[in-house]
């Protein structure tokens, strides 16, 4: 077993081989003592307007008091289904403060997919953008939800600005679907009533206690409510600010982080939302990182010194003009995560900006951080190093542990793995051994230097006359082609070899032709592996964070 203990290898200085997550008994002890620290800086923004964390423990304290005055009680689940908007933060700290469970929700659900998610996890309430209560209206009787909270873009904004942007989004064919619900209360009302009530903290509240049900992507199966602790949340917020800390040359006291990824993604709500706030930071929230001029304005708006994204939004960022036009001469930290990093896109990237980007490996169900490249020592093609207190090993089928260098199943084991699927024993049996280890569902090894490098989803792989072919390998050689700018490979069934590959993708250079792109994929793979079908597309499907969706052009 290789575990995360190679730590004279590849570790620099100031990164410790464990953290203790007893510092923070809860996210709350945590939260009161940032919001103490730094209260009268800057903690989140948008379009411009801040909230310091003193404004941010004062509204939250207002919030879960109103929350407790519509008779919701210590475990109830509160769904939040928004976009990154300062209400997030408020919303999600006043819902804990209240003792009760976050339940954080895609506010591009369709109705079927918001009435799994709302029954199975049981939430009574909802803050949801009034964009989205069309939808709401047309499941909540077949859910437990009898407070509805509902917002705007714009609501926060103040008075001017943010009538404007209210106006200017309504205006828009179809932005704001009409709707008959008449119980609704306005989230600035809620604040309102709730500073007319004292917030009752007598709850039972400790390390073990859930507090956000984290619901997994979905991208191969049904999605499932990931219960997440408090000590998996302060643990995993400490394992991240260890790594984060010396990109920033150990200096943190006046950091400006873009979070472009959705906070109710478990990669932004834990790195942007956590994390960054125990740094001191000011957390730049974008709500349409699609929306590229608008992550441009906001390098024009800070000097923005570190930032989160995934391989889509770093290749679009890349070919977009006015971007490579930009200030990113304070940039210091910069993270991938949610997907494969492509070796062209990584590249490019040092070339244009001579920033690495930090790739790291996480999962839902581990809070998600696992490992991540350290600062002075990245290694493009990898997802780094086990962050502290956390194991690593690589399994075969029979779950025998595996060499160096050998391929297997990758497992975790460490205090930010969550305690189990919500109402779901069986699969959290099958996910979490008897003696505590993560079986993640992904195929990887660890080289000779401690560093993880992953090969695929075991689930998407495809399997050729006998032989394992791996997307991520298709797709990081189809899209080292210059006239690529995207692509997605997935097994499609095969009378001769029982799967193909076939590959889908975004052209950049419109002269791009089949034979051109399997003539590229020759030189660079076996046979076997080449692809025996291409598509060509004007896009691809994508998750809200940008995941590129396989199993929908699979199917």
């Amino acid at each position: 077993m290789i575990n995360s203990r190679p730590w004279t290898a590849v570790y620099p200085s100031g990164i410790p081989a464990n953290i203790d997550p007893t510092v923070y008994p809860t996210i709350l002890e945590y939260l009161k003592d940032t919001c103490e620290k730094y209260k009268k800086k800057p903690a989140f923004s948008f379009m411009g307007k801040e909230i310091t964390y003193g404004e941010l423990d004062k509204k939250s304290t207002d919030f879960g008091a109103y929350l407790q005055s519509r008779g919701l009680e210590p475990g109830d689940k509160v769904a939040i289904m928004l976009p990154n908007l300062l209400q997030y933060p408020i919303a999600l700290f006043g819902i804990l403060k209240a003792g009760l469970i976050v339940v954080n929700t895609n506010p591009l659900y369709t109705p079927r997919e918001m009435e799994h998610q709302f029954s199975d996890s049981g939430a009574k309430a909802i803050l949801i953008l009034e964009n989205f209560v069309s939808k709401l209206e047309q499941i909540i009787q077949k859910t437990s939800i009898k407070v509805v909270i509902s917002t705007s873009i714009g609501g926060m904004l103040g008075t001017v600005k943010g009538s404007l942007v209210n106006f200017a989004i309504r205006n828009v064919k179809r932005m704001v679907p009409k709707h008959s619900m008449t119980n609704l209360v306005t989230f600035n009302e809620a604040l309102k009533q709730g500073k007319k009530f004292d917030l009752n903290s007598d709850f039972e509240n400790g390390p073990g206690d859930v507090i956000a049900l984290q619901y997994t992507g979905g991208t191969t199966g049904v999605s499932k409510g990931a219960m997440l602790t408090n000590e998996n949340l302060v643990a995993n917020m400490m394992q991240i600010k260890t790594f984060i800390t010396p990109y920033m040359g150990g200096d943190t006291s006046n950091q400006v982080i873009l979070a472009p990824l959705p906070l109710y993604h478990i990669f932004a709500f834990t790195v942007n939302c956590l994390a960054c706030m125990d740094l001191g930071a000011l957390s730049v929230l974008v709500a349409n990182p699609k929306d590229l001029k608008t992550v441009v304005k906001e390098f024009e708006r800070y000097t923005i010194t570190g930032m989160t994204g995934v391989n889509t939004l770093y290749n679009a960022l890349l070919n977009f003009e006015p971007f490579q036009k930009t200030n990113w001469s304070e940039l210091k930290f910069v993270a991938a995560g949610g997907t494969a990093l492509q070796k062209s896109v990584a590249e490019a990237w040092k070339k244009m900006t001579d920033q690495d980007i930090s790739e790291g490996y996480g999962m839902t169900e581990a809070s998600p951080v696992v490992t991540s490249n350290p600062h002075g020592k990245t290694k493009i093609g990898s997802v780094g190093v086990p962050v502290p207190s956390t194991d690593v090993q690589i399994v075969d089928d029979s779950g025998k542990v595996l060499e160096l260098g050998e391929t297997g199943e990758i497992q975790v084991k460490g205090p930010q793995v969550m305690k189990g699927y919500y109402n779901k024993p069986e699969e959290t049996a099958k996910t979490i051994t008897a003696d505590g280890w993560l079986n993640t569902g992904d195929i990887g090894f660890i080289d000779e230097e401690g560093y993880l490098k992953i090969v695929d989803r075991k689930k998407d792989m495809i399997l050729v006359s006998g032989f394992n072919v791996y997307p991520n390998e298709i797709e990081d050689v189809v899209s080292l082609h210059p006239k690529v700018l995207e692509v997605a490979a997935v097994g499609m069934k095969s009378e001769k070899s029982g799967e193909c590959v076939k590959v889908f993708v975004v052209k950049k250079d419109q002269s791009l032709n089949e034979g051109e792109l399997i003539q590229h994929c020759r030189e660079n793979l076996t046979g076997y592996k080449v692809p025996k079908m291409v598509e060509f597309r004007e896009d691809l499907p994508k998750t809200n964070v940008g995941k590129i969706l396989r199993r929908k052009l699979k199917e």
